[in-house]
């Protein structure tokens, strides 16, 4: 077992699809001589060289246009798109071509590529870096959608995500990237993409989150158990595309209430989803309306409103009071 960071993580599950595999390839923008802008393929251009890591223009288009033209030609490409929203420009080729390529061909063709992009906000960073669109990307049919919060699943999804016949949206959040560390195995392991995790069980109410999320989940979910006695369950859904379904149905059965966190706007976010899959398979349990706790809908704010657009412990409290104590009627 390594004791090891989330991108410590993912620099040591590209190490063994390099090794393991020589269709693998990665490129981006300075992921060769420099590592990547986080560091996360730091050293694999040294120990497998430039045909097998290379840098690319700053041009994320061709980035995507490249990994798709070589996967369906045998190869396996890993693209790193700086900053999620740097992937603006690539939205043509991944709506277009990649989530098509399977339809399109009649099964002629896949796309076994993975796109990793660090996502959301929290480090200070100037405007486009800190976006959260998840959602604009989840609803596209043939992309599969994860979002690790944990080291251990960081490796484990991403080599699941290569190892997936089909192209995968790898978003890392870049505010957990260094934050703690855990035990993670040395050698290769998978954790299956579209299982969610019980990250805390409890009897109240359920938190649902992703991400950079789900420890200010926990943080909100601690907070209103010391000061109001509510046992919170904290789920990580870990991939928005394909959804357990089963696993918020189960949970909101089991507790009644529930909470959706994201730090994306609220407005058409991808909570939504989570409240109408709620309605659908587990309306008759609810006890009181869905909560959201999210960021505003407004652009991602500068450095001196950050603070206040996170969704942090207290707003996931209040939202978890809230369901406590809402009543029938109370809002007619």
């Amino acid at each position: 077992m390594a004791n090891t960071t989330l991108i410590g993580a993912i620099t040591d599950a590209l190490r063994i699809a390099l090794q393991q595999d020589e269709r693998v390839i990665i490129l981006g923008e300075d992921v060769g001589k420099n590592g990547g802008v986080f560091r996360a393929t730091e050293g694999l251009q040294e120990e497998f060289g430039e045909t097998r890591v290379m840098d690319t223009p700053l041009a994320e288009a061709a980035i995507i246009g490249a990994s798709i033209g070589l996967a369906v030609n045998g190869m396996i490409p890993i693209a790193e798109i700086q900053f999620l929203a740097f992937a603006y420009p690539a939205y043509e080729q991944l709506v277009s071509h990649v989530s098509r390529i399977r339809m399109r061909s009649q099964g002629r063709f896949s796309a076994p590529m993975v796109v990793r992009a660090p996502y959301g906000g929290g480090i200070r960073a100037p405007e486009l870096h800190c976006d959260s669109p998840e959602v604009i990307f989840a609803h596209v049919p043939g992309l599969k959608v994860v979002v690790p919060a944990t080291p251990y699943d960081a490796k484990g999804l991403l080599l699941a995500a290569i190892a997936d016949p089909d192209p995968v949206l790898f978003f890392e959040p870049m505010r957990i990237y260094r934050s703690f560390r855990e035990e993670v195995p040395e050698g290769y392991y998978t954790v299956p993409i579209g299982k969610a995790r019980v990250v805390q069980e409890g009897t109240d109410c359920t938190v649902f989150a992703w991400g950079a999320m789900v420890p200010v989940a926990l943080q909100g979910a601690d907070l209103a158990r010391k000061q109001h006695g509510i046992s919170v369950e904290v789920i990580d859904l870990r991939s928005l595309s394909p959804l357990d379904r089963d696993a918020i149905r189960d949970s909101v059965m089991k507790t009644g209430r529930a909470v959706v966190l994201h730090e994306a706007p609220r407005h058409a976010g991808f909570g939504a989803e989570i409240v109408a899959t709620i309605n659908d398979l587990a309306l008759d349990a609810l006890m009181a309306p869905v909560m959201r706790v999210t960021g505003y809908d407004t652009p991602y704010p500068l450095f001196a409103l950050e603070d206040a657009y996170m969704p942090d412990a207290a707003r996931v409290a209040e939202g978890i009071v809230q369901a406590m104590n809402y009543e029938i009627g109370a809002r007619l």
